[in-house]
């Protein structure tokens, strides 16, 4: 088993995905990601993640350590809370999280999923 480094470049030659048009409240948002790691329990993952600039509803049934390498985000609750975070700034959205993800530009990040239940 060896170390596993995380490359703090643009993925290559991203898969992009479309949000569920559902979920979208503003733009044409978009992401990619690149697993890089999960354990054998297929509980807790890690790896790249990228997007470009939207709104669209979450809801998160697991826990997300982020670090932003790139980019600015404001994720806002049911309640109306509004949070701001730029590159290189890091934040943990727990599991039952439910609001918005906007990204105001595009936005690369380094993510950390704890999943409750195997997937």
């Amino acid at each position: 088993m060896s170390v596993i480094p995380f490359p703090t470049a643009p993925l290559e030659a991203p898969e992009w995905e479309h949000v569920e048009a559902e979920k979208v409240i503003s733009g044409q948002p978009k992401s990619a990601y690149k697993l890089l790691y999960s354990d054998p329990s297929g509980r807790f993952h890690s790896g790249l993640y990228e997007c470009t600039p939207g709104k669209w509803h979450v809801s998160y049934s697991e826990d997300e350590f982020c670090t932003l390498l790139e980019g600015h985000v404001v994720l806002t609750n049911d309640k109306g809370k509004a949070q701001e975070f730029s590159a290189p700034d890091s934040f943990l959205i727990p599991s039952g999280f439910s609001g918005t993800w906007e990204a105001t530009t595009p936005v690369r990040k380094i993510f950390v999923v704890h999943e409750q239940t195997a997937a």
